[in-house]
């Protein structure tokens, strides 16, 4: 009988991890969702934190989202961040 409970317990503890683990990902997805649009939100401090969250996804496509937003930004502060995010992130690509 004890190996039977310990059984159920490793199954609920297996379901609990696989659910947390579902969950984080759809999180995580959304939040990109989010930083990406905060890339061109009113807000500037909105804009500020996602250049900061941008920084990190290094590909291709971030890159031209950053020419994008670099040529839409007005804010002279936010705009010069920008430009250092980009030329960053492409001299980490070419290497």
């Amino acid at each position: 009988m004890r190996g039977s409970s310990a059984t159920r317990r490793e199954k609920a503890a297996a379901l609990g991890f696989a659910g947390g683990l579902l969950v984080g990902l759809i999180v995580w997805s959304q939040q990109t969702v989010k930083s990406r649009r905060n890339l061109f939100s009113s807000i500037p401090l909105k804009r500020l934190a996602a250049l900061g969250y941008i920084r990190t996804q290094r590909s291709v496509r971030t890159v031209r989202l950053l020419r994008d937003y670099i040529h839409w930004e007005q804010h002279p502060r936010l705009k010069r961040t920008g430009e250092y995010v980009l030329r960053t992130m492409e001299h980490s690509l070419d290497e």
